[in-house]
């Protein structure tokens, strides 16, 4: 299906599905996030922050990531394919404008994709664009005024973001926390001590994270067989398969493919399913 721009709140990109953003992963589109109420956190490139009211985070295609939000808290989200608009960060960026009027901006741009995709008239996806070089044009004014919140990197912090970025890259092979370690000349003690303190996971969590939002992202779809799955994340056998997603998430890979089933986000309207 050709990927698209998209515009929707954050529960409704999520659905019933907490584990789409709540488990660490890497997306194919740009996400704009703009948290309007309540508070959460976030990991971007396994380093933690806090999220708060009126916080835009973005998050360019193949950012190691992961969002929780409380239950009081509202957000809207912005997906699009790399290279929609010129303007758009190619790094993460944490804003956090205190001016009501640019406030106002971001969420006028945000409600108008909305309608636009509510009415999907003609052309709806010109438009998006539209929409999405002014909201481009907007982050980047925000970061001309310094209003940029990005705490100065230690030595932890990059030896982390190195290991989100081969995470990206190697998740679906056979490879170990040790092997990664290995890989970062360090000790897998070191990785593990350093993880802990910039996000409060394990380098062994961390991967396994990984990996099991992209096992059910496989599942929530009726194809490929179980084993297909198994053998494209790198696992020996599809029985060794099904004991490591039991065991992480408490139910067969079988169970989770039923589940995802009913529990799938709801597609944004004027998005016809294929």
């Amino acid at each position: 299906m050709q990927r698209r721009i998209r515009c929707q709140p954050f529960a409704q990109v999520v659905g019933q599905s907490a584990w789409r953003m709540t488990l660490l992963h890497d997306r194919p589109d740009d996400l704009v996030l703009w948290v309007t109420r309540g508070q959460g956190r976030i990991v971007v490139n396994g380093v933690r922050r806090g999220l708060g009211v009126n916080n835009a985070v973005v998050l360019p295609a193949g950012t190691l990531m992961s969002v929780e939000l409380g239950a009081q808290a509202l957000a809207q989200v912005i997906q699009s394919p790399p290279g929609t608009a010129p303007r758009m960060p190619t790094t993460p960026m944490h804003l956090r404008p205190r001016d009501t009027f640019a406030q106002a901006e971001l969420t006028g741009e945000i409600e108008a994709m909305q309608r636009e995709i509510a009415r999907d008239r003609p052309h709806v996806q010109d438009a998006l664009g539209a929409h999405l070089t002014l909201v481009a044009v907007w982050l980047e004014r925000q970061r001309s005024d310094g209003l940029l919140d990005s705490p100065p990197e230690n030595a932890g912090d990059r030896l982390v973001r190195r290991y989100a970025e081969l995470l990206v890259q190697h998740h679906r092979s056979e490879r170990v926390m040790a092997d990664y370690a290995d890989m970062l000349d360090v000790t897998p003690t070191h990785l593990t001590r350093v993880c802990k303190a910039a996000c409060g996971r394990s380098a062994a969590e961390i991967l396994t994270e990984r990996v099991i939002h992209a096992a059910r992202e496989m599942l929530a779809e009726p194809e490929p067989p179980i084993g297909a799955v198994a053998d494209a994340l790198g696992f020996s056998s599809a029985a060794y398969f099904s004991r490591f997603v039991q065991m992480h998430t408490g139910a067969t890979p079988s169970a989770l493919r039923l589940r995802s089933g009913r529990d799938a986000p709801a597609a944004p309207l004027g998005v016809r399913r294929a």
